[in-house]
């Protein structure tokens, strides 16, 4: 294949900085479902990086299995995943949305915007906080808290607590980042010390019950029957890593795009009903999950390459959304693009099909608000230092990012 540039797609290196958008145009161009080693793990995947065939997969659950061997990338040993099929992202249908029934209405447009003036005051309140001197560190300072305080005020998780939940999350999806991470342990550690913290907030609901997404869970059925602990326990988890590092991470690297592009956020300052479509073009440049696995049920097809039983599946999420056949000029971060009435941005952020992001809607609440205050008080960012990207394939993250700016008279 003449041309190619170097594609490694496996290692946590080669997403730090960002999407790899030359190999992604590559392979959409060259082999969009592209056979790919993987020594490390020690079995190769199918790499699909254009949206018409990320969605073919995601539509076909019966083809391609979130359960057979989980949706993340490593592999574990079966007796790892008979563990982790308790986990709702990891089921398949009719299984799946039965117990994705349970929790959705908790996160329908009108359930999650009841909560925006709470959260509207989180957002004025970070920021005016982190205004003091012209500078900061944004991601602790003003990224992290709020989707933090948002997702423990709908789980019934007491804010004294928010501190250590966002220490436990990093070490979670920080595997392949030493810095947070020495072992398969500690992220063993940090899960059982959340599932210890659910079983605590069930007891304690137990005696003085809310009107929140905990009372949903611990009452609620599944084929009339209740959660069983471990069930509840990775219901908690699943939300809270969902909606602390996804929301956290998109709004660090919308910060560092408009920080890139001085003019667009200038016309957000001037033109704040921008934000909406600004966010959409945030999602879609860097999504916050990289890509998730499927695993191959039965000799099939996607798009022209055939696929045996068994073969795992990996979905480039960046990469579908930033599909030539789908967006013009798809690696410029534009925040004008223009929007389908009836779609919004295409993106693939969120996923689609069966595993569509039941918090979509929360995230993109947080991401409107904070923007909404950042844009309102503060002027000419720039960055005030080096970005410290996290190490990972699997979540697209900063870790840390100051910046510097003007304040708003």
């Amino acid at each position: 294949m003449s041309g190619c540039p170097h594609i490694d797609l496996s290692s946590p290196d080669s997403f730090r900085g960002g999407m790899p958008r030359e190999a992604f145009a590559w392979l959409r161009r060259e082999a969009p479902v592209f056979w790919h080693e993987d020594p490390a793990q020690g079995v190769g995947y199918w790499a699909v990086t254009r949206q018409k065939d990320v969605d073919f997969v995601s539509k076909n659950p019966q083809l391609f299995s979130s359960k057979a061997r989980t949706c993340f990338l490593p592999e574990h040993t079966d007796e790892e995943i008979e563990l982790m099929r308790t986990q709702l992202i990891n089921l398949d249908p009719p299984e799946h949305l039965r117990f994705r029934r349970l929790v959705r209405t908790a996160f329908t447009p009108r359930a999650v915007d009841s909560y925006r003036e709470r959260f509207h005051q989180v957002a004025q309140a970070l920021v005016n906080k982190a205004l003091d001197g012209g500078r900061c560190e944004f991601v602790a300072d003003i990224a992290c808290d709020l989707p933090l305080i948002a997702i423990c005020e709908l789980m019934g998780v007491p804010l004294d607590q928010r501190e250590r939940l966002f220490e436990l999350t990093n070490i979670m999806l920080g595997m392949d980042d030493p810095e947070l991470t020495h072992s398969p342990d500690d992220a063993m550690a940090a899960m059982t010390e959340m599932f210890m913290m659910a079983n605590a907030i069930a007891l304690n609901h137990k005696e003085n019950p809310q009107d929140d997404i905990v009372n949903v869970l611990l009452t609620g059925t599944v084929d009339d029957e209740p959660l069983s602990e471990m069930e509840f326990c990775n219901f908690f988890l699943m939300l809270m890593v969902a909606g602390i590092e996804t929301t956290r991470n998109a709004t660090s690297h919308g910060m560092r795009l408009l920080m890139e592009h001085p003019e667009q956020y200038r016309l957000l300052v001037a033109e704040p009903a921008r934000i909406p479509d600004a966010v959409e073009e945030i999602l879609r440049y860097n999504p916050p999950v990289i890509a998730f696995r499927r695993t191959a049920t039965e000799d099939t097809q996607i798009g022209e390459q055939a696929v045996a039983r068994g073969d795992k599946i990996v979905l480039f999420y960046g990469a579908a959304s930033a599909d030539e056949s789908v967006f013009s000029e798809p690696d410029r971060f534009d925040i004008t693009r223009p929007q389908r009435e009836e779609v919004r941005n295409e993106h693939r952020a969120f996923g689609i099909g069966e595993h569509f992001c039941m918090g979509s809607h929360l995230a993109r609440l947080n991401l409107e608000l904070i923007f909404a205050e950042i844009v309102r008080h503060i002027r000419e960012p720039r960055l005030d230092g080096e970005i410290n990207w996290l190490r990972s394939n699997f979540i697209n993250g900063i870790k840390a990012m100051p910046i510097a700016f003007e304040v708003a008279s």
